[in-house]
């Protein structure tokens, strides 16, 4: 079955040997996306609540990128550096999904790229 890589400027670009999203069929695998400003590649300052607001932000742009957009997401794994960010991750995700909430995975990691608290991928089902 064919691929199609998936690039947007509005997002950060890739900082390692992947792409930002890849689409198969009607699927969308969207590469994990750390709190990185797309314009600076910098982590944005402002807190936990802050890196995850420019997360979601950040699979926003790639998810139109791809034809879709997060109402489309099925499934999100979350990685945080501290699982006790767990609430706030909550309370943002709160504001950008709407039920049904997409299946969803968080797991505690040592470590995240450039320092990072806060890494979000996901899955999305394309209209059409």
């Amino acid at each position: 079955m064919p691929r199609r890589a998936v690039h947007t400027d509005a997002a950060p670009q890739a900082i390692g040997t992947y792409s930002q999203a890849l689409v198969v069929d009607r699927t969308a695998y969207l590469s994990g996306q750390i709190p990185l400003d797309p314009e600076s590649m910098q982590i944005v300052a402002g807190g936990i609540r802050r890196e995850v607001e420019q997360v979601l932000a950040n699979l926003a742009a790639v998810a139109v990128a791809t034809g879709g957009s997060l109402k489309d997401v099925v499934k999100l794994t979350v990685y945080l550096t501290d699982l006790n960010d767990f609430e706030t991750v909550n309370q943002v995700m709160a504001g950008e999904f709407d039920e049904p909430y997409p299946a969803r995975a968080a797991v505690q990691v040592a470590a995240l790229p450039r320092g990072a608290r806060v890494e979000i991928d996901a899955v999305l089902i394309l209209p059409g």
